[in-house]
């Protein structure tokens, strides 16, 4: 039996879409983050669990709050889930904390100071040859 099939795929990126809508639109949670995104989902074959990958745009606490929020809401938000999809179960829901964003953001950082201290190393090794 495959594993990623075409209809799991297409399933996965529309519980996405919804979930997206559903904590942009329909949640007045005050600890939810404005800047809440959902990064990723994936269902399983079964249509009984779902990951929802999120990221939160702050601060550690700011990211535990918008998790907290969420993990109430979880009723909520199925029940949106399923009114606004026709899927044959609708999957209980599992949010975990995406850190991907903010790795490859605090990487590029690294790179750009690696990069400037090369730059500055190569600048001062050419003013000692123009001096000799």
């Amino acid at each position: 039996m495959k594993k990623r099939g075409i209809k799991n795929t297409r399933v996965n990126t529309e519980v996405q879409r919804e979930l997206s809508n559903i904590i942009r639109g329909g949640l007045k949670d005050p600890r939810v983050a404005a800047w809440t995104s959902v990064v990723a989902a994936e269902v399983a074959p079964d249509l009984k669990t779902c990951k929802a990958y999120i990221s939160v745009l702050g601060d550690e606490k700011a990211q535990e709050d918008t998790l907290a929020g969420l993990s109430s809401a979880v009723g909520y938000i199925r029940r949106e889930l399923a009114r606004n999809l026709n899927l044959r179960n609708t999957p209980e829901i599992r949010f975990v904390l995406d850190q991907s964003i903010e790795y490859g953001v605090n990487m590029s950082k690294r790179i750009d100071e690696v990069t400037k201290d090369l730059k500055t190393s190569d600048l001062e090794a050419e003013g000692e040859e123009d001096a000799e």
